[in-house]
């Protein structure tokens, strides 16, 4: 942390001090390995306020945990994920869709007038959150983007229906999946383009969309501009930029991104949707969110004054069936109380809870979440390895302090 952000965090410490709430010093690599803290700095994008950046190309940049304690997260603060390190700058004139592939009927082309004008337009509040969200809190280490909590961000998108533009070109009988591509490249040429898939099922979900509104405006650049995959429930890898082209196949797509990456152990998680077409026998594409929850408004080292009111909040998320309920712990887990559950603004969208308590007198107050959907899929108190370090769903444990 520079000395302006720790300057303007004290400053918020001081103005939280009359309610007996003291916030120490974000510390944005807290918890991650020791050749992470270089990049756990804030850093601000063109067209971005600070974000916490863990590399700068491709560029990939966290949201601060404190940004969700509003259920919707800014476009100006929403975290930024690239895989691939030149990202054009497209003009919303130039842009164009290509529609086809071996299974339809009638290919064709959009401009960015005719998504928004020619298809009905939806709109759904949905989280996008990276695969490798808290990648860096695994034990033991594993390699990729060292991402803390901040891998993610929930919003409202505006966009048409995947179904209706595929509706148009006509799909014939024997359609298997749906690959698409971004207009970002690779700094080499052997560098695999970032090409993805998804299930002939989940393409025509009535939530699938070609986004191209975020929260009410346009996609900011760093978020896929002028248009972008939302596949709600499932985990941002499918979530593809500035989406230029779209193929309809009867084969699976074997690119790198599918056959090689993205995927974890079967039978690892507790998962429902399953991408049959592109199973192995080890091993299976990452697909739904497993649930999880996160406490927003406290950090490990908070003081609290004993006889004051504490409120703990925070947010829950799932694959898209809903949460059901979020329980919260002030002695490590040993016991747990219900919390109380805020707006529900869609099965997709994160779920803001809190939780009302009066520490009676001084002392430390192992403080824990845990979140439970409606299919029943409870938060894990230990970590489900996995090499990649995906789905990361441990309880959150923060010490706090009452004097």
């Amino acid at each position: 942390m520079d000395r302006r952000n720790f300057l303007q965090a004290g400053a918020g410490g001081f103005a939280l001090a009359a309610s007996g709430l003291f916030l120490p010093p974000r510390a944005y690599a807290a918890g991650l390995p020791a050749g992470t803290l270089d990049s756990a700095v804030l850093e601000a994008l063109a067209g971005k306020q600070p974000l916490i950046k863990r590399s700068y190309r491709p560029p990939n940049f966290e949201t601060p945990v404190e940004l969700f304690d509003s259920t919707i997260t800014p476009n100006e603060r929403f975290f930024v994920r690239w895989h691939l390190s030149t990202i054009p700058q497209v003009a919303a004139a130039d842009w164009r869709l290509k529609i086809g592939g071996d299974s339809v009927e009638r290919p064709y082309e959009l401009t960015l007038a005719q998504l928004q004008n020619d298809f009905e337009p939806v709109e759904l509040v949905a989280v996008c959150q990276c695969s490798g969200n808290r990648r860096g809190l695994s034990d033991p280490h594993v390699p990729g983007v060292q991402w803390g909590y901040g891998a993610m961000g929930n919003a409202r998108w505006r966009g048409a229906r995947l179904k209706d533009i595929l509706a148009r070109a006509g799909i014939k009988a024997g359609a298997l999946e749906v690959s698409y591509d971004g207009a970002d490249s690779g700094a080499l040429d052997k560098t695999p383009d970032f090409v993805k898939s998804l299930p002939m099922w989940k393409a025509l979900d009535d939530n699938t969309l070609i986004a191209y509104a975020m929260n009410g405006e346009p996609l900011p650049h760093w978020n896929g501009y002028p248009a972008r995959l939302v596949v709600p429930g499932w985990t941002a890898t499918y979530w593809l930029k500035q989406v230029i082209a779209i193929n309809v196949r009867s084969s699976p797509e074997k690119n790198f991104w599918m056959s090689a990456a993205y995927r974890i152990p079967k039978g690892k998680f507790p998962l429902i949707d399953r991408f049959l077409s592109q199973e192995g026998d080890a091993n299976t594409p990452i697909t739904e969110m497993v649930v999880n929850s996160l406490i927003t408004n406290l950090k490990s080292g908070t003081k609290v004054r004993a006889g004051h009111a504490l409120s703990v909040r925070g947010v829950a998320w799932d694959g898209g069936y809903g949460i059901r309920s979020v329980d919260v712990s002030l002695d490590g887990g040993n016991s747990w109380m219900a919390a109380e559950l805020e707006a529900d603004l869609g099965r997709y969208s994160f779920r803001a809870w809190h939780y009302a308590h009066t520490p009676p007198r001084r002392g430390k107050l192992a403080l824990m979440a845990r979140a439970t959907n409606r299919q029943g899929s409870t938060q894990t108190r230990e970590l489900i390895f996995n090499p990649a370090g995906y789905h990361n769903n441990v309880m959150e444990r923060l010490e706090i302090d009452v004097v």
